[in-house]
């Protein structure tokens, strides 16, 4: 919520954040976003994000910075960020110790991997019953 209110508040603190990890800002952001599909588009950027070790707070203040809807924002959130700590818990709790140089070292591989399946699966289903 912090990243998403110095994205929709805070440009200047935003501009600066965005220099520090070395991506360009741009102004224009807003209004790519705010067309036709940008929704669904930011949506689908936001769950791939908030799953993979892609750089999540980056994400957060750009969706402050798109006014994105703040419902929709803090539900993706939840959802995939919940996962992904879900799924750490759980290989931990199920391999102990073990699993921890494993994550370390493929970890960021197998979430994407995990991540590109959710989304094709997720396309496969809007195609059949969705889109009619």
């Amino acid at each position: 919520m912090f990243g998403y209110y110095i994205g929709y508040s805070l440009n200047e603190i935003a501009i600066k954040i965005f220099e520090f990890y070395g991506y360009e800002y741009t102004g224009t952001l807003k209004e790519k976003f705010s067309a036709g599909g940008g929704f669904k588009t930011w949506l689908g950027i936001l769950f791939t994000a908030g799953f993979t070790p892609l750089p999540f707070k980056l994400l957060t203040i750009s969706s402050g910075i798109i006014h994105f809807n703040l419902i929709s924002f803090i539900l993706i959130c939840i959802i995939t960020r919940g996962l992904r700590f879900f799924l750490v818990a759980y290989l931990t709790y199920k391999f102990g110790q073990k699993i921890g140089p494993f994550l370390e070292k493929k970890g960021g591989k197998w979430s994407i991997i995990i991540t590109i399946i959710i989304i094709i699966l997720a396309s496969v289903i809007y195609l059949i019953f969705f889109n009619k």
